[in-house]
């Protein structure tokens, strides 16, 4: 286990390292901040000065190393924007994207794995096809295009919902929370909603198939031949089996999530870490844009890890470290 969990950090400092230099020069080859920074009627000096304050004067690779230097020092560089730590952004965003993302994994099990049972046991039946045709629509249908429509049913048809915002809030620890409120829950129920549908499918899918799968294994033919009843066989042999690799998909989709929420935030003005990426985008704040970017590859490579770790102690078949020959 500890040589497991010591090769696969020595890997992520590589994943880390080339993540950095990819987005590095990508993001610092797309546009000017300067012309967004400085006003057209300010002086070349003006110009030069705010370029020189910047760092922006020196030869890209220069601009890399500083990068990587103050990295390894845990300083990710200060917005061109605002002028603070990026990474202090960050974490002011970070709590209202994982308190999204932790909605929609509760979404996807709670919905994704009963369906997928359902599914499972009635294949052949209009109840089973009925639900595994309608899933498709999970994976067919654009995030952006989701949201539009769930805004237009239920904040303007219906008015059940607010549209956009976070609501209202209460801090415990120092950590903003909306779901300890009502109007806080009214207003995420919309963006986790359209967070979790692609993830329902995925884990409704999986669970269908790993179930229609168990049903022909021999424990569950010999658990038949016993007499016991039914749902006991779901419950204790069918269920238990295939949550395995159920669970080791929400781990990966959790990481996913919280790098692929951008749209969701952005449709619904939620205040996270992705519409704080599209805001930075938009304004060229390259330092931001390069610390969101690096932070998300390291909590989805840490969360893959603890993810292989919990496969093993779920499954004792499974082994970390390969047996030498």
């Amino acid at each position: 286990m500890a040589l497991f969990i010591l090769r696969r950090l020595i890997q992520s400092l590589f994943v880390l390292l080339a993540v950095s230099v990819v987005v590095f020069f990508a993001v610092y080859a797309v546009g000017d901040p300067i012309e967004l920074l400085v006003s057209p009627e300010a002086s070349l000096a003006d110009r030069q000065q705010m370029i020189a304050r910047l760092g922006l004067d020196l030869p890209i690779w220069q601009q890399y190393a500083n990068f990587v230097w103050r990295a390894l020092h845990g300083d990710l560089g200060n917005s061109f924007v605002q002028g603070v730590p990026a990474i202090s952004l960050i974490l002011q965003r970070l709590p209202a994207t994982v308190e999204l993302v932790v909605t929609a994994i509760l979404l996807t099990c709670v919905f994704g794995i009963p369906l997928g049972l359902v599914a499972g046991l009635h294949r052949e039946r209009p109840l089973g096809r009925g639900i595994l045709a309608t899933s498709v629509l999970g994976f067919s249908l654009p995030a952006f295009w989701q949201g539009m429509m769930l805004i237009l049913l239920f904040a303007v048809w219906l008015g059940w919902l607010p549209a956009s915002g976070r609501g209202e809030t209460v801090t415990v620890f120092g950590v903003p929370l909306s779901f300890l409120t009502r109007d806080g829950l009214a207003h995420m129920a919309m963006p986790a909603l359209n967070l979790a549908l692609a993830n329902v499918a995925l884990v409704l899918r999986l669970t269908a198939s790993g179930v229609a799968e168990a049903q022909n294994q021999e424990y569950v033919k010999f658990a038949r031949a016993k007499g016991i009843r039914p749902r006991r066989i779901v419950n204790r042999h069918i269920l238990r089996n295939i949550l395995i690799p159920v669970v080791t998909v929400v781990g990966m989709e959790f990481g996913s999530l919280i790098a692929y929420s951008t749209i969701t935030e952005t449709v619904f003005a939620w205040p996270g870490m992705g519409k704080l990426l599209i805001d930075s985008v938009y304004h060229l704040d390259r330092p931001v844009v390069v610390a969101y970017v690096m932070f998300v590859t390291l909590l989805f490579v840490l969360i893959n890890l603890l993810v292989d770790i919990l496969y093993a102690v779920l499954d004792p078949r499974v082994q970390l470290v390969a047996p030498a020959h």
